[in-house]
């Protein structure tokens, strides 16, 4: 797995694959989620012809985490870093949550680099309405900061993946958010209860697609739609049955959706 050294202290991680592909598409993964997140999705765009750059965010997965603050802001800084350095001068950017608030954060520092956007499950700013998803906030930064990252990452997985026959899903999701820096993590959670980008979001001008799990029990689909309305002529495709890991649960029916809006693109 390639890296690159973006300061002392801090390596990031990636994934690059198909590397004579064009155009170049990045993804971008979830809150304690890692690059191997993408691999339902990597396949399907490596066969329509694109390079795919897939890393891990600072403190997650193989990156490493310098500390202090760990929020969208800086975590967008050095994937316009990682860009640059790998020469692309255009890319298409997909986040699924946490990695949608760093997309949207790339496309309002560095416009002209963003050739279109895909927003998967996040939010522009998060207030969810409904008590339950406040305590369930709530109860994870206490677990996480108290009892630690293995039962937060437990008490995440069993709400994302509740069915019996999901325990592969659980596990898998697990594994992965015990491989973030537990320092990291924390501060990521409490950056992501501050975030508020409803402005700036007003100013995007790259084709936009936000894409919505239509039962998702983390971000609520009144904060995606609220996001899709802020941007202009964006367009919302919500996926039936599909819930916060829509890119596992759904893989077919969201690939399909990237791919014929990335076609639309070029």
């Amino acid at each position: 797995m390639p890296e690159y050294l973006i300061e002392p202290g801090l390596t990031i991680h990636y994934q690059d694959l198909n590397h004579n592909g064009n155009p170049g598409v990045m993804l971008l993964h979830g809150l304690g989620a890692n690059s191997e997140s993408w691999q339902l999705q990597t396949p399907a765009l490596v066969s329509a012809g694109y390079r795919v750059i897939v890393p891990d965010l600072r403190g997650f997965g193989q990156s490493s985490y310098p500390g202090g603050f760990n929020n969208p802001k800086v975590m967008a800084a050095d994937m316009v870093k990682l860009l640059k350095q790998l020469s692309f001068s255009k890319v298409h950017l997909i986040g699924i949550s946490l990695g949608g608030t760093v997309a949207l954060e790339m496309v309002i520092a560095e416009p002209a680099l963003i050739e279109s956007l895909i927003i998967t499950n996040s939010f522009a700013k998060l207030r969810p309405k409904k008590v339950s998803l406040w305590l369930f906030y709530i109860t994870r930064l206490i677990l996480i900061h108290l009892v630690g990252i293995d039962t937060q990452a437990d008490y995440v997985a069993k709400r994302l993946f509740p069915d019996p026959d999901q325990i592969l899903l659980r596990t898998t999701f697990k594994h992965q958010v015990c491989q973030s820096n537990p320092s990291g993590y924390r501060s990521t959670m409490r950056a992501l209860a501050l975030f508020n980008i409803s402005a700036d979001t007003r100013k995007i001008q790259s084709p936009t697609l936000v894409i919505t799990g239509e039962n998702d029990s983390v971000v609520p689909p009144e904060n995606q739609n609220e996001l899709s309305a802020l941007i202009p002529n964006a367009q919302q495709k919500v996926i039936r049955d599909a819930g916060h890991a829509v890119i596992v649960e759904k893989p077919n029916e969201f690939n399909q959706l990237i791919l014929e809006f990335l076609q639309k693109q070029s």
